[in-house]
């Protein structure tokens, strides 16, 4: 299974793109009717800003500047039915106030948690992330054969869109990547923000174009001080004597080596927080549900 990375889910999104019709496609008529529906939506949306309790206990979000929080039942719904990915569990999403699901250049950090132990960060000053990279490009090729018998195209990993940093006195790792697939013509962002804790990660993924990364790295600082854990949960808090420790360091964080442990299915439903399937996903439904042809039809 070593083939199967986190990227493979990114194939969802670069689907839905490929099928997305352009607006001289669309009769005036129709657009019209879409557009009534598309402005239902997103006003039935119901965001916060302020100080968030995150679920269970686990800490707390401060929603920065710029930013409203959805909730985990409403990123839910955004996630699964106007996006198209696989049903999961969310501890919400941040999106850009000036923009929802819907709108065109969408993007939102999908906040998640992961309960995989203590991650030891003394590998983090020893990594080469060149030589990572080169690695986790050559797994990615070796899992297109894998992704190609299942009927998707290739990904091709360019290169870090922005290089991995980790902050140790924060505990808090971050990188992007810049990703390309065989069935769409402009490459992707995918920018992955890492909170180390005692017992886990929380993770903040956004997926954009790359046009949007001046953007979407503007926002990192802010957004690292916006989440905490909670008293308790911190990463200094780890007891050795009562704490699982992570079968991976930094380096297996950013490459995702720990997705060669599990199924096929379970990766693509514990991973699916990472795949925002942008604007396209939601267009294609749209378009169905009006009766209008999509590139796929």
């Amino acid at each position: 299974m070593k083939q199967l990375l986190l990227l493979w889910a990114l194939l969802c999104a670069a689907l839905a793109t490929a099928a997305t019709p352009t607006p001289s496609d669309i009769p005036a008529d129709t657009l019209d009717r879409e557009q009534v529906y598309i402005d239902s939506v997103q006003a039935a949306l119901h965001y916060q800003t302020g100080r968030i309790m995150l679920p269970n206990a686990l800490g707390v979000l401060n929603v920065p500047p710029g930013f409203r929080y959805l909730d985990v039942k409403q990123s839910d719904y955004v996630l699964t039915k106007l996006w198209g990915n696989p049903d999961g569990e969310s501890l919400g999403m941040l999106f850009p106030l000036n923009r929802g699901p819907l709108d065109g250049g969408s993007w939102a950090f999908c906040l998640e948690y992961d309960p995989s132990g203590y991650v030891q960060d003394d590998d983090a000053a020893d990594i080469n992330y060149d030589d990572l990279l080169k690695q986790m490009q050559d797994d990615t090729e070796e899992g297109n054969e894998e992704r190609e018998k299942a009927g998707y195209g290739r990904v091709l990993l360019i290169g870090w869109a922005a290089k991995p940093y980790y902050d140790a006195k924060l505990n808090v790792l971050h990188w992007a990547k810049e990703l390309r697939f065989s069935s769409t013509d402009d490459n992707t962002l995918n920018y992955n923000v890492r909170l180390l804790g005692r017992r886990g990660v929380l993770n903040l993924n956004a997926i954009g174009s790359m046009e949007q990364l001046p953007e979407i790295r503007n926002t990192i600082p802010a957004v690292i001080k916006s989440v905490s854990f909670a008293k308790g949960q911190q990463y200094a808090d780890f007891d050795p004597k009562l704490d699982e420790v992570a079968a991976y360091g930094i380096g297996g964080l950013i490459a995702g080596k720990v997705l060669a442990k599990v199924g096929f299915f379970a990766l693509i439903v514990k991973f699916w927080k990472v795949i925002l399937a942008l604007v396209a996903g939601g267009w294609t439904a749209i378009r169905r549900f009006f009766g209008g042809k999509t590139a796929e039809d």
